[in-house]
């Protein structure tokens, strides 16, 4: 069985579970709605059984901590999906927070509120922080995985309404296409995955 080609976006608010979904759309591919929450309310195996009955890929898929400073629901679900035999992560969206004791991640690079593609982190409100290391309560396991590509973006659907889902979510677009580009050698992707910082 060819393994389902997976995107994962560190946020699952109702912002952002429509940005997503617009997002998703955009790119031709498959958001799986029900793995929205804040926290995650589904189990990583519950989501990889989601994702194995979607239509086609590439697949998007929520996950959130709601806040917490330790892993949370989120990233254990996300830890499931990351290291599951029949699933290939392309990459990850990683929302930025500005909690000041969240976990961070290099990115390879974000997007602004601008829409710019930046070397740097971006703040909550997609700004530019100059930064190698995002922020964010959804992130922490992600430093022992091994992920072709890292996008940095700040709130989904929101960034000061420049992400707004009535202009369809450009900013969040513009990271999942990223991915798209630069992610792995799946067909959906282009370049050889690497290990994560």
């Amino acid at each position: 069985m060819e393994r389902r080609k997976v995107i994962l976006v560190t946020d699952g608010d109702t912002a952002a579970k429509k940005a997503v979904e617009s997002a998703a759309k955009n790119i031709g591919g498959r958001c799986i709605s029900c793995s929205a929450g804040n926290p995650t309310i589904l189990t990583g195996a519950e989501i990889v059984e989601h994702i194995k009955t979607a239509p086609y890929d590439p697949v998007v898929v929520m996950v959130d901590d709601c806040g917490g400073d330790s892993a949370g629901r989120g990233e254990t679900a996300m830890e499931t999906i990351l290291n599951h035999p029949d699933i290939e992560t392309l990459g990850v969206v990683a929302v930025a927070s500005n909690g000041k004791d969240k976990g961070h991640i290099k990115v390879d690079c974000s997007f602004t509120k601008d829409g710019k593609r930046v070397e740097h982190a971006v703040d909550k409100y997609g700004n530019d922080t100059v930064a190698s290391v995002i922020k964010g309560d959804t992130l922490s396991v992600l430093k022992n995985m091994n992920v072709p590509i890292i996008v940095g973006i700040g709130d989904p659907g929101k960034m000061d309404g420049k992400d707004d889902v009535i202009l369809g979510a450009p900013i969040t677009t513009a990271a999942l296409k990223e991915i798209l580009k630069v992610g792995s050698s799946s067909g959906l992707g282009g370049s050889e995955e690497k290990t994560n910082h």
